[in-house]
């Protein structure tokens, strides 16, 4: 869920920062610009977790801030495919289940992704499995505020800024595996993750108690 990602960035640190370590600046301006932000084709940045290397400080021309290259790593939350999270269902809809782990909402188990047969109701909002055992029948609601235990089958990146540049201008070693797959969500989420909870020990926790 968690990885370690080597970055590059230029930092700019003000001058009011020029009292404190120069490393301790550049950490502060760092976490400050990535931490809770989604980096494209990287994943959430976290917090910094140490710097590599800093090089020589600039001041240009009509300018008061310092701009230094740094080499550092930094905590990223990107579950790999296949991998099982739990969190807490926040919210359904037509299109399927809505997830949050807490720090990340964007997660969306879609309807045909559930296990079958399931029917949304829309009176009550509420997706439900017709769970069938022994010739018998029972509903099995997915309520808003459960634990919902998912595999994570798909993500998409997708760059929401108005134009030019990305929202950071980050060189990273890291690679896309999402290249190429399509936007179908309407508020242009800059990282979405697509679960399943289709398979045995998937769906809602209180199901296999």
């Amino acid at each position: 869920m968690f990885t370690l990602v080597e970055l590059n960035d230029t930092v700019q640190i003000p001058s009011n920062m020029f009292n404190i370590p120069i490393d301790q600046a550049i950490a502060e301006q760092l976490n400050r610009r990535i931490a809770n932000r989604v980096i494209i084709d990287v994943g959430l940045g976290i917090c910094l977790f140490d710097i590599l290397s800093i090089q020589e400080s600039f001041i240009y021309h009509g300018d008061s801030e310092t701009h230094t290259k740094v080499h550092f790593r930094f905590l990223i939350f990107r579950p790999f495919i296949g991998e099982v999270l739990t969190g807490k269902l926040r919210s359904c809809s037509l299109e399927g289940l809505h997830i949050s782990l807490g720090f990340f909402d964007d997660i969306l188990v879609p309807s045909h992704w559930f296990p079958e047969p399931c029917r949304f109701d829309e009176r009550e909002q509420v997706w439900i499995w017709e769970y069938q055992s022994d010739g018998e029948k029972s509903n099995l609601f997915m309520d808003v505020g459960e634990t919902v235990r998912f595999k994570v089958k798909e993500e998409v990146f997708t760059d929401t800024s108005p134009g030019g540049p990305t929202s950071t201008s980050l060189d990273t070693h890291a690679q896309s595996t999402s290249e190429g797959l399509p936007v179908d969500n309407q508020r242009r989420t800059p990282y979405l993750i697509k679960g399943s909870i289709e398979e045995s020990g998937l769906g809602l926790v209180s199901w296999w108690k």
